[in-house]
């Protein structure tokens, strides 16, 4: 099993939502995700994990190296809704990861507005992810 995910750019803040099982077969999927997040946005970006059906040491690694990639352009990464069955405990080199309980505490942190239509919204998504019109983390 592998990962779908869907990039969203409001005004500086970047929602990176993951779906899946982030394992040793999805950890090459998600540093692509991590590289177009990248090169198409400035400021924090918050990774929703809420679809995510769990992790693994693997996953977990490529997490905090997209930590420490995301400092190294400039900008933090924060998670929110982290799997149930582990807890993220990055190395000491690593930037620090805040993590909050969900994307909507995760966006008021921002003052950012909960399924809020903000002007400069931009999407992206790979072709598994559902294209129903929802907001970004709904």
């Amino acid at each position: 099993m592998t990962i779908e995910w869907r990039y969203t750019v409001e005004q500086d803040l970047g929602v990176l939502s993951v779906s899946g099982y982030l394992g040793p077969d999805a950890v090459r999927r998600f540093a692509g995700a991590v590289g177009w997040v990248v090169g198409r946005g400035t400021g924090p970006v918050i990774v929703d994990l809420t679809e995510l059906r769990g992790w693994s040491a693997e996953g977990q690694l490529a997490i905090t190296e997209a930590a420490r990639r995301l400092a190294e352009a400039g900008r933090s990464l924060e998670l929110t809704a982290i799997p149930a069955d582990g807890s993220l405990v990055p190395d000491g080199d690593c930037p620090p990861i805040p993590v909050h309980a969900d994307l909507a505490g995760a966006l008021t942190s921002h003052s950012t507005r909960h399924g809020e239509q903000l002007e400069g919204r931009h999407e992206w998504r790979t072709t598994g992810w559902p294209s129903n019109g929802d907001d970004a983390g709904e």
